[in-house]
């Protein structure tokens, strides 16, 4: 991947001074791409390219345009079927001059219009601008796994891959989103279209906007997961049918996402699917040496490095670990929220960042990755619960309060999700300041919509729960600012297999009772997997391993973080309130205290990434 960053200007054509203005925002993504980067001016439009290169390597750099030039393209990210499209495309005579994967965009915009995203199997974010029409096409790829950020100002439309690359351009005020804040305090992260920068946009997965010559921003959606309606059963097909196919379409995935011209290497937590990846890359190309990658936490109880061993030692690869110190969040925490660009409800972040070092250290720029098969295929407690609630073994108690509450939110007053929202409505505003209270129904991110609640209506509760994980936990958190992020921040792309485009499909098709099964989470997962991989994997417990937070920091007397926390800081800045600060911070730096993840909240972490962020862009 790569990144693109770029504007126009409605009111004037480019100048020298916005040539100066353009390199600067290209230079804050030299990370996303070091191997060559590149600006170009025209008319009224400034583009900015960060290369990382791992297709075409020699001729491969952007922009990049059609026969005649009047298509002009940068695109972050990787189309895996490119070579079937280019050879459609030749076929009807289109003429490529690179071996670019994404060249084909530019000529399928040209043969199909807006319908050429729906043709595209692939990982990006791109803007092209089309000369003949004076407009700019911005697009997201279908599980938002690129990011894409923009903002309108003073007749100026500006878009980057990395809010910081916008934050470049001299027209752009920094003012904090409290909505977004308020997102961070009550699901899993930030859910696009909202960033923490007021009036800067991330732009939503499976979207496209156009922006036409008068700065005129129209936002379409042209893919979303969409569950049917109907109760789904197994049509009379067995389960070995659901089995075969899955496996038909991992297979394809992984063919797919390895298709590079450079060295490609596998993160290894030790847990099912990065364990199935490399089984499965294992067994479709035993002669190709393989280097996995995996980290240990060194004052863990509970060490994964038996289970890495064995997978690597059976895929015949070589295992390449990382051992991580809990001293190293403190010491990566300030580069993790510069990445990330947002505040963080944990510090896991840190470690991943380390991984992705030690992954470009041993010269691999391609990762392929296991996220996404726990959202799509019932892998988290909560299903086991919704069943459970369903099936009366769990029962839980709710005010008329709470089910209004959930009726807005989701259509659906008895859906329970990870919270209980009036409580948590309690803490949120015991924790902030008087003058955040006084707007609180303003700041409230309850009071702005999240969701399509027509994409839960009618559904199974398992489906229900699977679209809200993708849209609030997996698109922005757990590919964008824990995967894309941190990984590009040491120029290393990650691949995600069971994000598949065509897989992702099929999961809609799966029914319900065959990813959960008497409760037995992943079941037709777990069935795949079993034909390949060790019964000792599957067999495990599911072991979701938590990062030490604030508690631990504090008891650590960290000085910036002390600093962060300093009650005459916390009073100044005016978000919280500074004397319920205090009293988190006597409770958490008590010696052996810690908290229950993800029972309870780390509340005091989301208050230091958050100081941090402020200091990072806000100072």
């Amino acid at each position: 991947m790569c990144g693109i960053c770029g504007f126009i200007k409605f009111n004037n054509r480019t100048s020298g001074e916005d040539a100066g203005i353009i390199r600067k925002m290209n230079s804050k993504l030299f990370h996303r791409g070091p191997d060559a980067q590149d600006t170009l001016l025209f008319d009224n439009v400034a583009l900015g390219f960060s290369r990382l290169s791992i297709i075409g390597l020699e001729n491969g750099m952007q922009p990049i345009y059609n026969e005649d030039g009047s298509l002009v393209l940068v695109c972050n990210g990787e189309i895996f079927n490119h070579i079937e499209i280019r050879e459609e495309l030749q076929k009807a005579g289109h003429v490529f001059k690179t071996r670019s994967d994404v060249e084909v965009i530019v000529h399928l915009y040209e043969q199909e219009g807006m319908e050429f995203l729906n043709k595209l199997n692939g990982q990006f974010a791109f803007a092209l601008y089309d000369k003949r029409i004076g407009k700019l096409l911005c697009a997201r790829d279908p599980m938002g796994i690129c990011p894409l950020y923009y903002t309108l100002v003073e007749n100026t439309f500006i878009f980057g891959s990395e809010i910081k690359a916008i934050l470049e351009h001299p027209l752009v005020p920094r003012e904090v989103d409290l909505v977004g804040l308020d997102q961070v305090f009550t699901f899993a992260g930030l859910i696009s279209p909202r960033t923490m920068f007021r009036h800067i946009n991330s732009l939503e997965n499976g979207h496209y906007i156009i922006v036409n010559d008068q700065g005129v921003i129209q936002n379409n959606e042209y893919w979303d997961l969409i569950y049917p309606e109907q109760e789904m059963q197994q049509d009379g097909h067995p389960e070995k049918y659901y089995i075969d196919k899955l496996e038909e379409y991992f297979e394809r995935s992984i063919q797919l996402r390895l298709r590079a011209d450079v060295p490609s290497g596998l993160y290894l937590s030790g847990g099912l699917d990065s364990s199935m990846i490399t089984m499965k890359v294992s067994q479709l190309y035993p002669t190709i040496s393989k280097e996995v990658f995996s980290i240990d936490f060194a004052e863990s109880n509970i060490s994964e490095t038996p289970y890495q061993i064995l997978i690597a030692n059976e895929s015949r690869s070589k295992l390449n670990k990382k051992t991580f110190y809990f001293k190293d969040i403190s010491e990566r925490l300030k580069q993790a929220i510069y990445h990330c660009e947002c505040p963080l409800k944990e510090t896991y972040n840190t470690a991943s960042l380390s991984l992705s070092e030690a992954t470009r250290a041993k010269g691999i720029k391609v990762i392929l990755s296991g996220e996404g098969s726990d959202e799509l295929f019932a892998g988290y407690v909560g299903y086991r619960f919704d069943k459970m609630r369903a099936m009366n073994f769990v029962q839980n108690a709710t005010s008329p309060e709470e089910e209004d509450i959930r009726e807005r939110i989701w259509g659906d007053k008895t859906l329970f999700y990870e919270n209980n929202f009036q409580e948590l409505e309690t803490i949120k505003r015991g924790l902030y300041s008087d003058a955040v209270n006084e707007k609180f129904d303003e700041v409230n991110c309850l009071n702005h919509p999240v969701i399509n609640k027509e994409r839960l209506r009618n559904r199974d509760v398992l489906n229900k729960r699977s679209y809200i994980d993708y849209k609030l936990r997996l698109v922005d958190h757990l590919v964008t600012d824990h995967g894309d992020k941190m990984a590009l921040a040491n120029s290393v792309e990650v691949r995600y297999p069971f994000l598949d485009k065509d897989l992702i499909a099929f999961s809609t098709q799966v029914p319900p009772e065959l990813k959960l099964k008497d409760f037995t989470e992943k079941y037709v997962v777990k069935g795949m997997a079993s034909r390949f991989v060790p019964k000792k994997i599957i067999d495990r417990e599911k072991f979701g391993f938590i990062a030490p937070g604030s508690p631990y920091l504090l008891q650590n007397n960290i000085e910036y973080i002390e600093q962060i926390l300093s009650y005459d800081l916390i009073r100044k800045q005016g978000y919280f309130n500074p004397d319920r600060i205090e009293e988190l911070k006597n409770t958490y730096r008590q010696k052996g205290f810690t908290l229950n993840i993800p029972f309870e909240s780390d509340l005091l972490i989301t208050v230091i990434t958050f100081g941090i962020l402020l200091e990072e862009y806000f100072s």
